[in-house]
């Protein structure tokens, strides 16, 4: 069975043309001619996600492992609209999101009909391209071109592109064959690193004795991580990695605030750069930001297929290629310099791990320690998904299992769909996947759960302190009389909710009860589980505080 529509063949065809084989459908009407030829297509998976906000974060998450397109279909009106926070996400994170909406004819729109609002071009400020097409064979061929650079855009640059497609009643009528359109393929060169002048800037870096590398959001390269060995052994260079960037060497600074958080003026400029080198995604650590905007190295080239981010107010040189691609042509025409640059802050930090370490074995439970019992028992080799807020700075805190992946919705950091990202890159990942998430994240989040594609292996750690913990770390919301309305104290469990939808339910309230249930809790079950560890909200502030004192 397929479609009568010639318009939704169209985009069926093109769909499976351009390699788009996974295809996450939500429920109505309008998109039924959509929906019987994806889902009859023997070359396409489909998957139902109910709500609209879970199911584009769900096929984010399946993309953002596939490293590949995957498309959301929706019918009209606000349905659409719930897509937004997942759209703006994977503009911001890079990542392949092809939005195929249903819509009413022009017509409709406007004139009190149901289910209807202005569709074309709604997300225009947040999506690489958007193709609004036209229910009338007149219109075929100039519907195929805009579908073809909709979806060759959203493979080449790796971005959101929006299809809206209106359909005329009737809906569902049916043939037993599909039409066969071609879709010529469109130039997509919109990378030109043939102006890169490496032999100038070779000649800068083997001048300075100061260097910095910082890298953000990235995806688990092998390839890279050997081309920065050099850097790593070079006593000029001094790496820095966050915990999202998956890169990992015994000689890089991978906890970055715990290395920089007292530094004093004498300090911060002696630990100035040069030059500084980004490449990745967004940074967490906002005292290396302040840091570098406020002494500004000399020169900053930042490394980025697709565009230039002066996150520091200071970028001298875009290098617009890929940082294998630049690092493969760059490590040729360099050389090593002799310095104290990388040993000095090496030995900085040395001293910060064991008195982190010390910190860690004395304090009472509480979100730090809690991390670290989580992280120490985490099997190797296993897909780490982590929530916003303050998950993702104590994650910072901490040396990372090297085996592990790790994963986070840095581009627009909002807590809206970490778990139905997490459940999505479980899905599509054949190693295990762990969620670690807090409980506003978890809870406004909660739908995420209301899907039948979640594997048994996925696991949820839920670290519950009752409200927004974030805000009793950063300063501000507690000097105000509101302080209720950023923390949102609650009550909530995950109990009833895994009872709900399936899940295995386990509990912990102590140093002793959290290593008693991580026992056990990643092998093999016949369900999904949800480890929910309660810690103490009026304490949790005060270690972290303290910690960095005492690790000075």
């Amino acid at each position: 069975m397929y479609p009568k529509k010639e318009l939704a063949q169209l985009v069926i065809s093109a769909c499976h043309q351009f390699d788009i084989d996974t295809v996450v459908i939500s429920p109505g009407s309008r998109n039924a001619p959509l929906t019987i030829g994806f889902s009859n297509h023997n070359k396409i998976e489909t998957l139902s996600v109910v709500d609209e906000r879970c199911a584009a974060f769900f096929a984010l998450g399946i993309a953002q492992q596939k490293q590949k397109p995957v498309a959301v279909l929706c019918t009209s009106g606000s349905a659409l609209l719930n897509y937004y926070p997942a759209i703006a996400e994977a503009f911001y994170s890079n990542i392949p999101l092809v939005v195929i909406s249903a819509d009413r004819p022009k017509h409709l729109i406007d004139i009190g009909d149901g289910q209807t609002i202005r569709q074309e071009n709604v997300f225009e400020n947040h999506i690489l391209f958007s193709a609004n097409l036209i229910e009338n064979p007149k219109f075929i061929s100039r519907n195929s071109q805009l579908i073809g650079e909709a979806l060759q855009t959203a493979t080449s640059q790796k971005g959101p592109v929006h299809i809206n497609v209106p359909f005329d009643e009737p809906l569902y009528e049916t043939v037993e064959n599909l039409m066969d359109f071609h879709f010529p393929k469109i130039s997509s060169s919109f990378l030109d690193n043939s102006n890169i002048d490496y032999e100038n800037l070779a000649k800068i870096w083997n001048a300075s004795d100061k260097k910095m590398i910082l890298v953000g959001v990235n995806y688990p390269d092998a390839d890279l991580h050997q081309l920065m060995d050099l850097y790593a052994d070079d006593a000029s260079v001094l790496i820095f990695t966050e915990t999202t960037s998956n890169l990992h060497h015994e000689k890089a600074i991978n906890s970055i605030d715990q290395l920089i958080f007292s530094f004093n003026e004498d300090e911060f400029l002696e630990l100035k750069p040069d030059i500084l080198i980004t490449f990745g995604g967004m940074i967490v650590s906002k005292r290396i930001k302040k840091f570098l905007r406020t002494y500004a190295p000399k020169h900053h080239w930042d490394i980025d297929e697709r565009k230039a981010t002066n996150t520091y107010f200071c970028l001298s040189e875009f290098i617009q290629t890929n940082p294998n691609d630049f690092f493969s042509n760059f490590n040729d025409k360099i050389a090593k310099s002799k310095s104290d640059y990388q040993s000095k802050w090496r030995a900085v930090r040395d001293k910060r791990r064991v008195k982190h370490a010390e910190y860690l074995s004395k304090i009472e439970h509480s979100d730090f320690k809690v991390f670290e019992q989580i992280l120490e028992s985490i099997p190797n080799n296993t897909q780490l998904q982590i929530s916003n807020s303050a998950i993702i700075r104590y994650a910072q805190l901490f040396t990372i299992n090297k085996t592990l992946e790790v994963f986070c919705n840095r581009g627009t950091s909002g807590i809206d769909g970490s778990t139905s990202t997490a459940i999505g890159a479980a899905y599509a990942n054949n190693k295990q996947t762990i969620c670690i998430t807090g409980d506003l994240s978890f809870f406004y989040d909660s739908n995420a759960l209301w899907n039948k594609n979640i594997p048994k292996n996925f696991r949820i750690i839920l670290i519950n302190n009752s409200g927004g913990g974030i805000f009793k770390i950063i300063p501000g919301p507690s000097t105000t009389n509101a302080i209720k309305y950023f923390e949102t104290p609650h009550c909530l469990t995950a109990e009833h909710l895994c009872k709900m939808y399936g899940f295995e339910y386990q509990k912990a309230y102590s140093k002793e009860t959290v290593l008693h249930e991580l026992e056990g809790f990643y092998q093999e079950s016949e369900q999904p589980k949800i480890l929910e560890i309660f810690t103490p909200s009026e304490k949790n502030n005060s270690i972290l505080k303290e910690y960095f004192k005492y690790i000075k």
